[in-house]
């Protein structure tokens, strides 16, 4: 018996669902606001206050920032309300159900790190609700340390040099977003929520150091705090 088969003429669509995730945002700074914090880091040099017993960092030297100064006026008034505002919008609060759309938010804590060759920071989390990273000199081209003995047969020569996000995506798999440390990087901003795992790789045959901000945000009045 001959099974007559009915071709389908239906046209199909689909749809793609994306399940909800925290992310990161990001910007590039201005001038001016950028000149400013190497006013601040030049400043903490005068009286240093180290922070690295209190870090994850295996890096030479973390000087903590001064977070009531005016050098950091048209930071935390003219981008750190936007980030936040935008990450809130496009992602949700870190806290989920926790969060409270009326709390304002304060900066936390602020610190500068001089990262040299063979150093790095491993994973961690930081204390807040959100937490951001600031790029203010990149000495290496991650192109070309790509192509340094150390990295060139490595099945995942991504990594070297470079800041990772590390987190689990919707199958269990530990997964990494990675940002390349090259020049075009210097003047960057980028916050995320200050529970996401993320880490930065060591970089090699070069004598100069990387600078980086890093600083932290509190929600006032919020019981939330990690360590």
């Amino acid at each position: 018996m001959e099974i007559e088969v009915i071709p389908c003429e239906m046209e199909v669509e689909a749809t793609p669902i994306y399940l909800p995730n925290h992310g990161a945002v990001k910007t590039l700074l201005s001038k001016d606001i950028v000149d400013n914090l190497w006013k601040l880091i030049e400043e903490s040099k005068k009286e240093p206050d180290e922070m690295n017993t209190t870090l994850a960092g295996n890096i030479s030297s973390s000087l903590r920032l001064d977070t009531r100064s005016p050098l950091l006026e048209g930071l935390l008034q003219k981008v750190l309300p936007v980030l936040t505002d935008t990450s809130i919008q496009e992602f949700g609060s870190p806290l989920e159900e926790d969060f409270n759309e009326d709390q304002n938010w304060s900066l936390d804590e602020l610190w500068v790190n001089f990262q040299k060759k063979h150093e790095f920071n491993p994973p961690h989390t930081h204390s807040g609700v959100y937490s951001f990273v600031i790029w203010m000199q990149i000495p290496t081209s991650f192109k070309e340390q790509c192509k340094l003995p150390i990295a060139a047969k490595s099945n995942a020569p991504e990594l070297i040099s470079n800041f990772t996000f590390n987190y689990m995506n919707t199958l269990g798999k530990l997964t990494n977003f990675t940002i390349n440390m090259e020049k075009d990087v210097e003047g960057c901003i980028v916050l995320f929520p200050s529970k996401l795992s993320h880490q930065v790789f060591a970089f090699y045959e070069n004598d100069d150091e990387r600078i980086s901000i890093s600083g932290n945000i509190e929600m006032d009045g919020h019981p939330y705090r990690i360590r």
